[in-house]
């Protein structure tokens, strides 16, 4: 089915866009901000994604994709990092509009984000000679502590959200990385990561996940905030 990833890209994207119209979440109105922060965050995964794709870190599986490549990835890879973004960020601030009070306390978020930041530096550190775990953790090590300290209000609700978002995370990557399917969409080098799979993802890219998502939220309140 080389059609596959482009229809986990939008069949991800289709609802959200079609309710970012919706008369009381009107989330068209954070395209601005948004667009900036995929753009943002392109800068930076896309050069790592090219990378790893060279280096055999990880690849694609052509069966379940289009004949169309921009700097070694597939079109559908491109799409990934506007599709899923846009898809999360809208989860995040629809959760936040029907859930106002979905939010932990100011003590309880530093000390989860202090925890992590620390966490994920050791985990690199130690993994220094694994590729995705070391350049994967230092990346969210980096992020996370400067959220903690420049925008905490932002965490105290997205440490939450993201667990919401966690659930239809397992089954989109779960099929990129080979559930309910034959081969799967993403392999992985094994030699280049912890080899510790949630199913059969790795457990690499729930914290890839997470920093993904968390990027471009961060770029958006400082947008949002740059307007008062």
């Amino acid at each position: 089915m080389d059609s596959l990833y482009l229809l986990l890209n939008l069949g991800s994207l289709s609802i959200p866009f079609i309710f970012s119209f919706h008369p009381k979440l009107k989330f068209y109105t954070y395209w601005k901000s948004l667009f900036v922060g995929i753009l943002f965050s392109m800068l930076i995964f896309i050069p790592w994604d090219v990378f790893f794709t060279i280096k055999g870190i990880w690849g694609f599986n052509s069966t379940y994709l289009l004949d169309l490549k921009i700097f070694h990835l597939p079109i559908e890879e491109w799409l990934f990092f506007i599709c899923i973004p846009y898809a999360c960020v809208f989860t995040h601030y629809a959760l936040l509009y029907y859930f106002p009070n979905l939010k932990l306390s100011k003590n309880i978020t530093k000390i989860i984000g202090h925890t992590l930041t620390l966490s994920f530096l050791i985990i690199s550190i130690y993994n220094y000679d694994k590729w995705y775990t070391f350049i994967n953790f230092s990346l969210a090590t980096i992020l996370i502590f400067i959220v903690t300290n420049k925008a905490p209000k932002l965490l105290q609700s997205y440490f939450l959200t993201f667990l919401v978002m966690f659930i239809p995370f397992l089954i989109v990557n779960g099929v990129l990385t080979g559930s309910f399917i034959e081969n799967e969409v993403v392999w992985y080098n094994n030699a280049e990561n912890l080899n510790i799979r949630i199913f059969t993802i790795p457990i690499e890219d729930s914290i890839y996940a997470f920093t993904l998502i968390l990027l471009n939220l961060f770029v958006i309140s400082l947008k949002q905030n740059s307007k008062k």
